[in-house]
């Protein structure tokens, strides 16, 4: 197994576990430079990444190689800009020694083509599976990509960590530059870092021109601009402007806009004056169809009842399904055997119990109730009848006796003492609500997302 495969096998491992954008700023343009007597020697671009990865990510990282090469690593050294060897031939030499099976590449580096409009080429339509959790956003984005400016804007998509969001908004992005569209994509941190910049060197000209001067702005992880005064001020400009000029807006966030911390009423108004739609978690069908593709563009085949063991252990997000897949491809490659049933549960051992749904508790679900709607816990339990407060305090109820069987007594007490005939007929309140009312539908399945840790 050549370094750069070992190296690739550990980006696998690591990118379960931590946000998109935490991994491509920490392990973008790193690799592994030389394995000589147990040391390991990685290069960073810069002193920063340096300095992080060896407070924050030395054990891990020494785990993972230990666990990919079966060797024991004395040291994980980190050196800056250190040149790429090319052992391409040496690489090949290997390679033509092995099986036909064997030949099956790992996981793609992390530098794969970004374009100077932020977008990353591999995020397209044609590879994104649709499933019932996502074919409304999905639909709205082909419908964005027909009538740009009109047909939906703002397009507004919410759901958990790995479910498609980022995946979506650069596929719409992709299409547009087709079309000789002004593209321009970016996060939330990205445009409060230029705001705050182009305020530091007086170039507030600049920052317009960059924002304002597209056909198309996209958005990502908007949930941060919570509590950043000055970002919303110039977020809410720079979004007047363009959406009078009918260009395209297209945002994405953990949560629905109502339930996003410290934002201003007036841009939650702004973001929902479009379409809202969330992507949910995948069935079993969906992600045994992602499962399969992802293998297909990796050229390797994988059999259906392992297809269908990763689909019913893995719980949370495609993220981690394809992380999965990435582990047995890794096994394969290093040991040049294909992995059985029995294998590939030993080899997901690890994964599949960090993915047991954890037990959660009434108390649980009144601060998961009150983080999403933004409001004080006190508040929830308490005796006003706030219309802002009589809703997530009905649904609070419904989820304790929906998801955790409390008794209708039990609930009454956890919401400060209260009849257990209240706790009923808020429970067959929002029991009937769920059949003609979408949003409902869409916060109940957010909140229990985060309650079992999707987000």
């Amino acid at each position: 197994m050549t370094n750069e495969q070992i190296w690739q096998a550990v980006l696998g491992e690591l990118e379960i576990g931590i946000s998109r954008v935490n991994f491509i700023t920490w392990f973008k343009n790193t690799f592994i430079y030389s394995i000589e007597n147990n040391k390991v020697i990685v290069s960073v671009p810069n002193d920063f990444t340096k300095r992080w990865l060896e407070q924050k990510y030395y054990k891990a990282i020494k785990c993972s190689i230990e666990k990919i090469t079966n060797n024991k690593v004395a040291e994980v050294e980190y050196q800056i800009n250190l040149k790429k060897e090319s052992n391409e031939k040496e690489s090949e030499d290997k390679k033509s020694c092995k099986t036909e099976t064997a030949k099956t590449p790992v996981t793609p580096e992390i530098k794969t083509n970004v374009s100077r409009f932020g977008l990353n080429a591999k995020y397209s339509f044609s590879n994104f599976i649709v499933g019932k959790a996502t074919e409304l956003a999905y639909a709205a984005c082909q419908a964005i990509v027909n009538n740009p400016g009109k047909a939906y804007n703002p397009l507004f998509i919410y759901g958990g960590v790995g479910l498609g969001k980022t995946h979506l908004l650069q596929a719409i992005g992709n299409e547009l530059i087709k079309n000789n569209k002004k593209v321009l994509y970016t996060t939330s941190e990205q445009f409060t870092n230029n705001y705050i910049d182009s305020i530091r060197g007086g170039k507030a000209k600049e920052f317009k021109n960059l924002y304002r001067n597209v056909d198309l702005l996209l958005v990502d992880d908007v949930q941060f601009m919570g509590g950043k005064d000055g970002t919303q001020e110039e977020f809410f400009h720079t979004f007047n402007e363009l959406q009078q000029g009918d260009k395209q807006i297209v945002l994405s966030s953990d949560r629905p806009p109502k339930a996003i911390p410290a934002i201003e009423k007036r841009l939650i108004s702004r973001f929902e004056s479009g379409m809202v739609a969330d992507v949910g978690r995948p069935d079993i069908e969906t992600k045994m169809a992602i499962l399969a593709k992802k293998a297909k563009e990796k050229n390797y085949i994988i059999e259906e009842e392992i297809l269908n063991y990763i689909a019913n252990s893995i719980q949370n997000n495609i993220r981690e399904l394809e992380g999965a897949l990435n582990k047995i491809v890794a096994y394969h490659e290093f040991h040049n055997l294909r992995p059985t049933l029995k294998i590939v549960k030993n080899i997901l051992n690890d994964l599949t119990n960090n993915n047991q749904i954890k037990p959660i508790s009434p108390k649980d679900v009144l601060e998961n109730v009150s983080q999403f709607y933004n409001i004080n816990p006190k508040e929830l339990i308490g005796g006003k009848r706030k219309k802002e407060l009589v809703v997530p305090r009905q649904i609070a109820i419904y989820i304790m006796r929906e998801e955790l069987k409390t008794s209708y007594p039990s609930i009454g007490e956890e919401l400060g003492g209260r009849d257990h005939t209240t706790a009923m007929h808020s429970y067959n309140k929002i029991k009937n609500e769920k059949e003609k009312n979408e949003k409902i539908n869409q916060d109940i399945e957010s909140i229990k997302q985060l309650l079992y840790g999707s987000f």
